[in-house]
């Protein structure tokens, strides 16, 4: 395990040097806000392009895997709402825990970490978790949230859905770059080292950009906060291994990084989800902040075991 946290450690040392600029009012909130935008429209999206490109859908559409991590998720996903519920919260709010338990920050931390720490082979299976989290679950959010307040499902609703997927900059990159792949002809090799210099940015950039935003998080709510960190840093991944290697006949090095994936701490983008709808934003901003700390031995736990696939 050392020697795994050893590798690890960069990566969390690059989000504490964000948070400490941030605590420090060296990188204000603005700043954190047009750094996240150069990341998520420009850097990320560059990266997903380019491994996309030189990815086939075949390496990327997995039936069993899909099933495996839409079943372990879901598992976590009822759980966290029949939790939530039991205590007494509103749909939203259950809703919006549910999120936090299986949500994780796989744009902007797990593609970045997951695909040098694992090799290039981890691209397509996070590629594939990726596209299920931003197309299933925002999109099931979104639902239960809007279909509460207005009482039934209208077109209106689905146009929302149907808008937003395309303006998410990470889905365009990479059904772009699938559809490049998909001509079978090779990327220029001046367009290859743009997009190579370009998303090389995205891993010191978005890793900055967590740890500056978690600068201006709030930890209140600590024991609930506490309770959603361990679902997505212990449940996710444990419900994920075993949908993955004793239901679905899932490839056990695809079964690796889809664990580890599932380990990752709870994403960003849950936070503005929370801001947006007015539902628990100051839990979703405290769960974010201790599943981030808490990640750097639980994260470290579980690619030191999958890397043993």
């Amino acid at each position: 395990m050392l020697p795994v946290l050893l590798e690890t450690l960069p990566f969390f040392a690059l989000i504490g040097t964000g948070y400490i600029a941030g605590r420090m009012g060296m990188f204000t909130p603005e700043a954190t806000a047009w750094l996240t935008k150069f990341v998520f429209y420009f850097a990320l999206s560059a990266m997903l392009f380019r491994f996309a490109a030189n990815l086939s859908l075949a390496e990327i559409w997995s039936l069993p895997f899909v099933a495996a991590y839409l079943a372990g998720s879901g598992a976590v996903y009822l759980l966290a709402t029949l939790v939530a519920r039991m205590r007494g919260v509103g749909t939203e709010v259950a809703a919006m825990e549910a999120q936090c338990a299986v949500i994780g920050n796989t744009g902007f931390l797990g593609v970045p970490m997951l695909v040098l720490l694992l090799g290039a082979g981890a691209a397509g299976p996070v590629l594939m978790m990726l596209s299920i989290d931003l197309i299933f679950f925002s999109s099931l959010i979104t639902l239960i949230i809007t279909g509460k307040r207005e009482g039934h499902m209208s077109l209106r609703v689905v146009k929302v859905l149907a808008l937003g997927l395309l303006r998410n900059p990470m889905i365009v990159s990479m059904v772009a770059g699938l559809g490049w792949s998909a001509t079978g002809a090779a990327v220029p090799e001046p367009v290859n080292e743009f997009l190579a210099l370009l998303g090389g940015a995205a891993t010191p950039g978005a890793l900055f950009a967590i740890g500056a935003s978690l600068a201006g998080k709030s930890a209140e709510r600590l024991e609930i906060a506490a309770w959603l960190s361990f679902c997505k840093l212990v449940l996710h991944p444990l419900s994920v291994a075993v949908a993955a290697l004793a239901i679905f006949p899932v490839e056990r090095q695809a079964a690796g990084v889809m664990i580890a994936a599932a380990a990752l701490p709870v994403a960003g983008n849950v936070y503005i989800l929370a801001q947006h709808y007015g539902v628990a934003p100051q839990r979703v901003s405290a769960s974010i902040l201790i599943s981030t700390a808490v990640s750097i031995l639980t994260i470290t736990g579980v690619i030191a075991w999958v890397t043993t696939f």
